[in-house]
């Protein structure tokens, strides 16, 4: 049977509980709690080296928690790796989006769950056809399906990308740094499949430097400074002066619901 449940409205996608994480005694993830609801973007803020990609890396397999509990529709999980994550319907895109460039959209989809004839055999028109489909759902005018996708923009390789993890039923997505080395037509083209994958009722996690972006496409931001959680807020409750303030100074505006590590402002 699998892990994987079908999302229940009343509950977060992903409760991540007092998680903590230390590498060689210096505690890069401090007893930071996070949720995820159903068709929201929460974006997570923080300078380099403030411990939100190590935070998102246990969500997603890369690491496993010194302490701490990760519940999935309510329920306790251990995701143990990659593919325990990929087990409870959670995908992970990188900013180096992890693509085979010399391969066509269709190829990079399936890659590693490549689609097979019945004589063992590529199946490459079974695996065009759902790459269609579910490219009709992302991005209607994507139309390069016969080339290598080192020949697409940002934009369209992204479109890939999320393509690959619907395609395979992602309920939970993790977006880091998405719109990075983009354009402004493209970052505009990102933040429509954002805003399809969110109607869609998948929940995001979205990492990201740039505050503007973060604005645009979350719903709650959340703040992490020194591997600890500063505090989160939903967008419309904070200006981006106070989210600089957040992330810079570590100081919970009144708009926010401070964390262990807040400076009250």
């Amino acid at each position: 049977m699998s892990a994987r449940l079908a999302p229940d409205p009343a509950v977060p996608l992903v409760e991540m509980r007092d998680i903590s994480l230390s590498f060689g005694g210096i505690k890069a993830v401090d007893g930071v709690s996070l949720d995820l609801w159903p068709g929201e973007v929460v974006g997570l803020l923080g300078h380099n080296g403030a411990g939100k990609s190590t935070l998102i890396k246990v969500l997603s397999g890369a690491y496993r928690a010194d302490a701490g509990e990760i519940l999935v529709n309510g329920k306790p999980t251990i995701i143990a790796s990659p593919r325990d994550a990929k087990t409870y319907g959670i995908e992970t895109i990188y900013q180096t989006l992890a693509l085979a460039d010399n391969l066509d959209a269709a190829a990079n989809v399936f890659l590693g769950r490549e689609i097979l004839t019945r004589w063992g055999t590529l199946d490459d028109a079974a695996m065009e056809n759902a790459t269609r489909k579910v490219m009709a759902r992302l991005n209607p005018h994507f139309r390069r399906f016969k080339e290598p996708v080192r020949a697409l923009s940002g934009g369209q390789r992204q479109s890939v990308a999320i393509a690959r993890a619907i395609e395979f039923d992602a309920k939970i997505l993790i977006m880091d740094e998405p719109t990075a080395a983009l354009g402004p037509a493209e970052t505009r083209q990102v933040g429509d499949l954002v805003k399809q994958l969110k109607a869609q009722g998948i929940g995001i996690f979205l990492i990201s430097h740039d505050i503007h972006d973060v604005f645009d496409l979350a719903d709650r931001i959340s703040v992490m400074k020194n591997g600890r959680l500063v505090g989160t807020a939903r967008t419309s409750d904070v200006t981006k002066d106070e989210a600089l303030g957040m992330i810079i100074l570590g100081k919970c505006p009144p708009g926010a619901i401070p964390g262990p590590g807040a400076m009250q402002a």
